[in-house]
């Protein structure tokens, strides 16, 4: 069996650290090349996964071998890097978020359109076995009719010195990203949508509360969706440790979530914790019933999941996230944006 050959286009976003660590031991894929616009980057992690680095982005984009390349530049420049990765014919994994404009999700989505590759973001929650049950327990009729799902999805970066002034540190710059509500709640959209569908309108709060190195720390966001449901956003990266993550209110059943993000998995759960539980109106003398989800070690562990599934996903031709997909998730986060800015409430999609 051949190997699907693969390239990388830039270490910037650390996740494909973990990507590329994984790829390693595939038998189905190898990691052939990597090209990176910062040179000593590139060429540690070529050396470091055993792939040669290749100084110009059409030795990787012009290499017959290579017909998928992980995109994960910093995400202004994911545009710009997908187009001509689809223009060369190779099939795409882009990092999230997908980009920093609607009009820039817009030319990812005709490049793929009109180059007829395959094309996938990496958002490791969709492979997270506690949020699979939690989509089966909506999808099944388990909750019924959903009124409100809420989720926090936090991390501490910004409270890190070596993250705000190291390799990391154009997670900060907010041309390179925007700001920490673009690039981390970004996940939790995806979520929300995944689980919802798409939303109607917003109303939020984005702002610096507890710090002031980047361009935004903190923000809540109230999703409204189109069968009337409220969705909850709550993102920080100010946030050193927690419990709680998913909250899902229907009018059957509620279905709780612990332990879901990085914070709640810095600190080792106290003996007898559970996962995802599940409370059934109809039953309610088998009170919460544990749905025997493992708690992982820690964080990395979602991370360490993408490349199988996704290279799984690849095989059988079906993305994970599709490209109009992505451009919903991002639409959610710049409609956030809008609506604190303006204070008021902004209709959805944009």
């Amino acid at each position: 069996m051949s190997k699907i050959g693969i390239g990388v286009l830039s270490y910037a976003h650390g996740h494909v650290n973990a990507y590329s660590a994984e790829i390693k031991g595939f038998e189905d894929a190898e990691l052939i090349s990597v090209w990176d616009d910062n040179l000593e980057r590139g060429k540690a992690n070529a050396d470091n996964f055993g792939a040669a680095f290749k100084p110009h982005l059409e030795d990787v984009l012009d290499d017959p071998a290579i017909e998928l390349v992980i995109i994960a530049s910093e995400t202004n420049k994911h545009a710009d890097l997908t187009v001509a990765a689809c223009a060369a014919g190779k099939n795409v994994i882009l990092q999230k978020p997908m980009a920093l404009s609607m009009a820039d999700c817009d030319r990812i989505i005709e490049a793929v359109d009109r180059n007829g590759v395959w094309f996938s973001l990496a958002f490791q929650m969709r492979f997270d076995p506690a949020n699979i049950r939690m989509k089966q327990l909506i999808d099944d009729g388990s909750v019924g009719r959903v009124g409100v799902l809420r989720r926090r999805h936090c991390i501490p970066v910004l409270f890190s010195e070596a993250f705000c002034t190291g390799p990391s540190k154009w997670h900060i710059d907010p041309e390179a990203n925007m700001g920490m509500w673009m690039d981390d709640a970004s996940h939790a959209t995806d979520f929300m949508y995944w689980m919802l569908g798409e939303p109607v309108s917003v109303v939020a709060e984005i702002d610096n509360i507890l710090t002031h190195v980047a361009a935004d720390d903190t923000g809540c966001a109230l999703y409204r969706f189109r069968n009337g449901e409220l969705g909850i956003l709550l993102n920080s990266s100010v946030t050193w440790a927690g419990e709680n993550t998913t909250e899902i209110y229907g009018d059957h059943g509620v279905v709780i979530q612990n332990y879901g993000d990085g914070p709640a998995l810095t600190i080792a759960p106290p003996p007898g914790a559970v996962a995802v539980k599940y409370y059934d109106s109809q039953a309610p003398e088998r009170g919460w019933q544990d749905q025997g989800i493992p708690i992982p070690a820690g964080h990395g562990v979602r991370i360490q999941a993408v490349a199988s599934n996704l290279i799984k996903a690849y095989k059988a031709g079906k993305p994970t996230v599709t490209a109009r997909e992505g451009k919903i998730s991002t639409g959610m986060i710049l409609g956030a944006y809008r609506a604190a800015r303006e204070g008021r409430r902004v209709e959805l999609p944009l």
